[in-house]
């Protein structure tokens, strides 16, 4: 059983050298290979994997339904080293992944969040957030690879940030607009006053000095959401840090649709920006807002009326 432990860190390895982070894999798939040798069995069965799977006491469904999934992709590569093995069919413990509606951000719930940020009681906290918060609403960043940026990153002649090893291990170049270059000037300059002998390479840095934590600016964020009045905003659901991506992508497709482009032509360009693989998961980001649905659908008149 040594075998699969091995097969299991292989396989760990050469996905990770594509780009795949696994980490829930990296820590379930191990003890998957462990269970499997502590039950003496020589081959990985369905039966055994949805054993597995389903053995925490009161897990979810849902939960059992994505350590399956896991043993499944596993299975497929190890089946080139054991003819024995069986792949665990797709609907043997089925889970429909419900997709929640996003929260789209109105000019104006930007604008209150970004007004009460600038009412943090440190005012140097307050112009990290404002300004980080303004970012994401300008560029649709992953809230990781905002405060993974480090002054270097930004070229200020170019007009241009560098987002390295992103989701995926994917680095790229996102272009700004001059307000939103000018805003990180200004908060450089600042945070150059605030902390003269940089204790941190990061562009943004907490009030320590340092790059701020995920979880301390989600936890400002969750603040800034009561004090705007976005909290009471359950419809769709409340708002999220991460919606500000949903409404970035939203935006530049509805502009698109209001100036007349080819949006589809469009889409890799907006999936290169954003940082996806491809447009399909671009697409995903898109949710079908009265003003995205109008316009599309006066596209389609359009088109209808021209070739009729």
């Amino acid at each position: 059983m040594i075998r699969i432990q091995q097969a299991v860190t292989d396989y760990l390895e050469l996905r990770r050298a594509l780009g795949f982070k696994l980490e829930r894999e990296g820590t379930l798939l191990p003890e998957f290979a462990v269970w499997v040798d502590a039950e003496g069995y020589g081959h990985i069965s369905s039966d055994l994997a949805l054993r597995w799977a389903t053995q925490e006491f009161k897990a979810s469904q849902r939960w059992g339904a994505k350590r399956l999934s896991m043993v499944r992709l596993f299975a497929r590569y190890y089946r080139s080293i054991d003819t024995l093995t069986e792949v665990p069919p797709a609907d043997l413990l089925p889970f429909k992944q419900q997709r929640q509606a996003p929260y789209i951000y109105s000019d104006q719930d930007i604008e209150a969040l970004l007004a009460a940020a600038k009412k943090i009681r440190s005012s140097f906290s307050a112009k990290t957030h404002t300004t980080l918060l303004g970012l994401l609403s300008a560029t649709g960043m992953r809230v990781g690879e905002a405060i993974a940026l480090d002054r270097d990153d930004v070229d200020w002649v170019a007009g241009v940030l560098m987002v390295r090893n992103a989701k995926f291990g994917k680095s790229r170049l996102v272009p700004l607009h001059t307000t939103t270059l000018l805003a990180l000037r200004r908060y450089s300059d600042e945070r150059d006053l605030e902390w003269p002998t940089p204790r941190s390479p990061s562009f943004f840095v907490s009030t320590r000095g340092s790059r701020p934590f995920y979880k301390n600016v989600h936890h400002v964020f969750l603040r800034l959401l009561d004090r705007s009045g976005l909290a009471e905003r359950t419809t769709p659901r409340r708002p999220r840090i991460h919606d500000l991506r949903h409404t970035f992508a939203v935006k530049t497709v509805l502009g698109w649709y209001r100036t007349g482009v080819d949006v589809e032509t469009r889409m890799p360009r907006l999936s290169t920006y954003m940082g996806h693989v491809n447009p399909s998961q671009t697409y995903w980001y898109l949710t079908a807002t009265p003003e995205l649905l109008a316009c599309a659908a006066q596209r389609l008149q359009r088109r209808w009326e021209i070739h009729s």
